[in-house]
């Protein structure tokens, strides 16, 4: 089963994050400045994609950035993000 908050496509980057937590603005700000295309899972407007995050990532900690080669970073910090963008020459 496929549910509409799974990174289906393996090109795609993935952030899952809430409106309130100070890190996934940062978080999402810098994707946006990067020019970085991301799906933005608001767990907020959809609570059960926190347990999609949570599988993920094994904690309960936002944002969570699943990039395209599957990887994640849990509350990461901009060279963290940068750095891993790098790693797969998306900037």
């Amino acid at each position: 089963m496929t549910s509409p908050t799974s990174p289906t496509s393996p090109s795609t980057l993935t952030m899952f994050g809430a409106d309130w937590c100070r890190d996934c603005i940062r978080t999402k700000k810098q994707l946006d400045e990067l020019g970085i295309s991301y799906t933005y899972v608001d767990l907020v407007a959809d609570p059960s994609a926190a347990d999609v995050a949570r599988d993920i990532s094994g904690r309960t900690n936002i944002p969570v950035v699943v990039y395209p080669d599957a990887s994640h970073h849990v509350e990461p910090s901009n060279a963290d993000v940068e750095a891993k963008l790098r790693e797969l020459s998306l900037i």
